[in-house]
């Protein structure tokens, strides 16, 4: 074989298999309605970040991973009171391949943090859950989060990616950003919650004026 053909042929596949061994390593999260990740967290508050600080994940000398803790100023808690008052620390995976979080820890920036609570006590957040900047979102989420959104965490909300696209139980939602609007983080998302109606179905609510119809009943093509 040519001997420039036969180092380019490597180089392909040197690339392909550091292209592969980048998608094992990648973290990836199934997409999902802001109000289902906050129905699916234990803790949902808004805070400020006060400093960061690279600690070892377990008391195991043998285990090397490492955790960033971020300690915290919290503002408002929307979720959690039955387990903790006040959240003095936030733990997240050191590396972004485990599908840790990166935060501006200076103490001016507020986010919304949501996450789980382990067995020792410790809050612990990853690159699934719904962490944003407080001021990225709607004033409608940010109303949400007091009580509407959980209103509604007895709802299934699906994902629509193309039609035809139709519910199939009383107490389902369709998402339909991505089909609307080719993004999944769009109108719907940002202004409107699943809520459950007294008679056990769920549809969309804004709080205004009246969902429009493809937000609630996607079913022909």
């Amino acid at each position: 074989m040519n001997p420039v053909l036969s180092t380019l042929m490597f180089s392909v596949l040197l690339l392909l298999t550091h292209r592969i061994q980048e998608l094992v390593e990648a973290c990836s999260c199934a997409p999902a309605h802001p109000q289902q990740l906050i129905c699916d967290s234990a803790l949902v508050i808004r805070a400020k970040i006060s400093s960061e600080k690279v600690v070892p994940a377990s008391d195991d000398p043998l285990d090397t991973h490492k955790m960033i803790r971020y300690e915290i100023k919290q503002i408002k808690m929307f979720k959690g009171f039955e387990k903790l008052k006040d959240v003095q620390y936030v733990y997240t995976p050191f590396d972004s391949s485990l599908c840790g979080v990166k935060l501006e820890a200076n103490n001016k920036k507020q986010y919304l943090l949501t996450g789980q609570i382990l067995n020792d006590g410790k809050v612990f957040i990853h690159l699934c859950n719904y962490i944003e900047p407080w001021d990225d979102l709607s004033l409608s989420q940010k109303k949400s989060l007091n009580q509407r959104y959980q209103m509604g965490c007895g709802c299934k909300i699906t994902t629509c990616y193309m039609v035809p696209c139709s519910i199939t139980a009383p107490n389902e939602c369709l998402w339909t950003d991505w089909l609307i609007e080719r993004k999944l983080y769009g109108h719907q998302a940002k202004h409107y919650a699943c809520i459950k109606r007294s008679d056990g179905t769920c549809s969309w609510y804004r709080g205004g004026p009246p969902p429009e119809k493809e937000f609630i009943d996607i079913s022909e093509p």
